[in-house]
């Protein structure tokens, strides 16, 4: 199963360089079933392994000019501010066991990956709707809700410790007039100021085992960089319908095997 999980380790960093976001979904699955990590510390690696992955592949993205730097900071500081605080303090303040009766216990594992099971099945219908995200009449920059948005994106990246693109990008088409392909190279600038600033928060409440998650960042990296060449050569429609499905698939999986079994 250890085997399993390095090779589709490089599967995350593919999905990040062909899609702009996405790696968490797979990330988190991963670590937590593969590798067998509790919750809480599969979501602290996934905001480590998601973070540098995604930096690195917003390196080539912005010599194409495809990263609105502006956007992303206007977008990035407030999920910083928030996906710290939650990690630094509101995940290591949720108790153990949330409620419990004599036949249910709700614990801190089901709700955490619950949550983000639930979060996995709705982004699956944004990504399967044969929607044309390049068309985006509105040119308007909506500063406020790009504020708000950000703020509620670092909430959930900090709870689940997903980097939150497959939401990040229709925010950043929709409220600030970017086309697909620039929201996609900034989503992955903002992930990765995201989610490494919200793994700063775990360095001071977790045990991390370096070697270990060096080396599944790595094979990560490996991944982006193989997906950034291959998504100037697939069509990103097909990619974005095709995982929307296996996140469905997923989602689904850990809900009937945390929640509902």
């Amino acid at each position: 199963m250890e085997l399993l999980g390095y090779f589709a380790s490089v599967l995350v960093g593919l999905v990040l360089g062909m899609l702009g976001g996405g790696g968490s979904i797979l990330s988190i699955p991963i670590l937590v079933y593969l590798f067998h990590l509790e919750p809480v510390l599969a979501s602290a690696y996934s905001l480590f392994i998601v973070g540098i992955t995604s930096f690195v592949g917003a390196v080539p993205k912005y010599r194409e000019h495809l990263v609105n730097l502006k956007t992303g900071f206007i977008f990035g500081i407030p999920s910083i501010l928030s996906i710290f605080s939650t990690r630094k303090w509101i995940v290591p303040s949720i108790p153990e066991i949330l409620f419990q009766t004599e036949s249910f216990v709700l614990t801190k594992r089901i709700f955490l990956l619950g949550l983000f099971a639930i979060l996995m099945v709705f982004a699956s219908f944004s990504m399967i709707r044969n929607r044309n995200e390049n068309e985006n009449s509105n040119t308007k920059f909506r500063t406020f809700l790009v504020l708000v948005e950000g703020t509620l994106i670092g909430l959930l990246t900090g709870l689940v410790g997903a980097g939150g693109g497959f939401l990040i990008i229709p925010a950043l088409v929709f409220l600030t007039g970017l086309n697909f392909k620039t929201a996609v190279g900034t989503s992955l600038f903002i992930i990765a100021i995201n989610s490494l600033m919200g793994f700063l928060g775990d360095v001071l409440t977790q045990k991390i085992d370096w070697f270990f998650l060096l080396s599944i960042t790595a094979l990560a990296v490996v991944g982006i960089l193989i997906g950034n060449t291959l998504s100037r050569k697939i069509a990103a429609r097909s990619l974005r319908k095709a995982f929307g499905w296996l996140t469905l698939v997923m989602g689904i999986f850990i809900l009937f095997k945390e929640v509902l079994s």
